[in-house]
C-alpha cells in the first residue's frame, strides 16, 4: 500500500508518495529527540522517536536517570503510515508546530510513565548540514532543527513522581532527518580497511535569561572539523555568529566522561564554563549502538515489541562513557547563568586529551 494519510496534505518534496522517500539509501531516517532535566540536577530524561521508511520500522524510547539508577522503556513496530507518531505506549503529538509538543509514555508494567508538554523558549533554529563521506559511501547527510524550552506535566519512575515544573524543568529538543547509520549492522566489505582514528563529538545547546547559545564541535583525531556551530540566538529571532571556538575539556579520572569544560569564543571575546550536573548514559539500552539486538531502525518482528529495563548506574557508566553521554548541565559566562544539554562522545584516539 503506497497511499497513506500524509498524501492528503501538500507536503511532498518529490514525485514519490510520502511512503517512498526520495533516496533509496537504507539508512534514511526521520527522528524526534527531546530531553527534560531538573535544573537542580535531580533527574535527566532523554526521549526519542524515529521512523526508518526504507527499513519499514519505527521505534521510540525514554531513559530516565535518577539517583543511582537508569530506567528505560523502548518499543518498536513495523512502519505502516508515517502520520502515526506512536509506537505502543510511546507517542509524540505536535500541538503547535515549532512551539508546543507533547510526549507521552502510557503506564505499563514497566517503571516509567509520563505525560509532558513542551513549550519552546525562543525560536527553533536550523543547524548546519552534516555531510561525511567514507570512501565513496555517504555515511552522514543530515539536517536538523534545534530549540530550547520548558516542560510541564507528570513523570513517574518506579512509583515515584518527579517534580515537573516549567520554572525548573528545562530541556532541549531537535528534529533531524537524512542519512546516517541505522538498522542492522551492514557488512563492511572494502570499508573494513578504512582507517578510523577516532575523534570527538560535542553538542551544548544552552538557555540563558534572554537568549540561547547553540554550540557544536565535531573534531577528528587530527584536529580537523566536520561540523561546527557557534550562535547566540535572541528571543526575537536575531542570530549572532560567534566565530570559531576552542575547547578545554576535563574528564572524570579513568573514564571518557566529562566533568566540566571551558569553551572559548575568541572572535566574540568571551568563554563559557560548563559543569555537569547529572549524566545520562544514553548509549545503553536505547538503540545508539552498543546492543547487537536493539539499534535504531532494527527490525524486531511483525508485531509490536515493548521492553522495560532498569540499570544500576555503577554497572553501565564505564561502558556508557565510550559513546554518547547526555548531561544536564550548568553554563556560566560574563554574569549569565544558564542550563542546557552537555552532550559528548569520544571515540578511538584523541591525542589532544591523551586518549589512546
Amino acid at each position: 500500500m503506497t497511499v497513506s494519510s500524509w498524501d492528503d496534505y501538500p507536503v511532498h518534496q518529490s514525485s514519490n508518495w510520502i511512503a517512498h522517500v526520495a533516496t533509496s539509501d537504507r539508512n534514511f531516517y526521520d527522528r524526534y529527540y527531546f530531553n527534560a532535566f531538573d535544573t537542580g540536577g535531580d533527574f535527566m530524561v532523554v526521549m526519542g522517536f524515529g521512523q526508518y521508511p526504507n527499513l519499514q520500522t519505527t521505534d521510540a524510547f525514554v531513559t530516565v536517570r535518577r539517583g543511582g539508577e537508569q530506567h528505560i522503556v523502548r518499543s518498536s513496530k513495523p512502519l505502516e503510515d508515517r502520520s502515526d507518531l506512536s509506537v505502543g505506549p510511546i507517542r509524540v503529538e505536535v500541538l503547535e508546530p515549532l512551539k508546543r509538543l507533547r510526549f507521552v509514555v502510557e503506564p505499563t508494567e514497566h517503571t516509567v510513565a509520563m505525560d509532558i508538554t513542551w513549550e519552546g523558549f525562543g525560536p527553533a533554529i536550523p543547524e548546519p548540514n552534516q555531510f561525511i563521506r567514507n570512501g565513496n559511501r555517504i555515511t552522514f547527510d543530515t539536517q536538523r532543527l534545534a530549540q530550547m524550552g520548558s516542560w510541564s506535566g507528570s513523570i513517574e519512575v518506579d512509583g515515584h513522581a518527579l517534580a515537573v515544573d516549567p520554572s525548573t524543568t528545562w530541556g532541549s529538543r531537535d528534529r533531524s532527518w537524512g542519512v546516517r547509520p541505522v538498522g542492522e549492522k551492514e557488512p563492511e566489505g572494502i570499508y573494513a580497511d578504512t582507517v578510523r582514528r577516532g575523534g570527538m563529538w560535542s553538542y551544548f545547546p544552552m538557555r540563558f535569561e534572554d537568549h540561547c547559545i547553540y554550540y557544536i564541535c565535531s573534531e577528528g583525531a587530527d584536529g580537523s572539523r566536520s561540523l561546527e556551530q557557534a550562535e547566540r540566538v535572541w528571543l526575537d529571532g536575531r542570530i549572532e555568529q560567534l566565530g570559531r571556538t576552542e575547547h578545554d575539556h576535563r574528564f572524570v579520572p579513568g573514564m571518557r566522561l566529562l566533568s566540566d569544560s571551558t569553551i572559548s569564543f575568541p572572535d566574540a571575546g568571551f568563554e563559557i564554563e560548563c559543569t555537569s550536573l547529572l549524566p545520562n548514559f544514553l548509549a545503553i539500552g536505547t538503540g545508539y549502538g552498543f546492543e547487537e539486538d536493539w539499534r535504531h531502525g532494527m527490525y524486531q518482528g511483525p508485531e509490536l515489541v515493548v521492553h522495560g529495563l532498569v540499570h544500576q548506574v555503577d554497572d553501565i557508566a564505564m561502558l556508557g562513557s565510550y559513546a554518547v553521554v547526555d548531561h544536564a548541565a550548568r553554563f556560566t559566562y560574563e554574569g549569565h547563568t544558564g542550563h542546557g544539554l552537555y552532550e559528548h562522545a569520544f571515540s578511538g584516539v584523541m591525542p589532544k586529551y591523551g586518549l589512546e
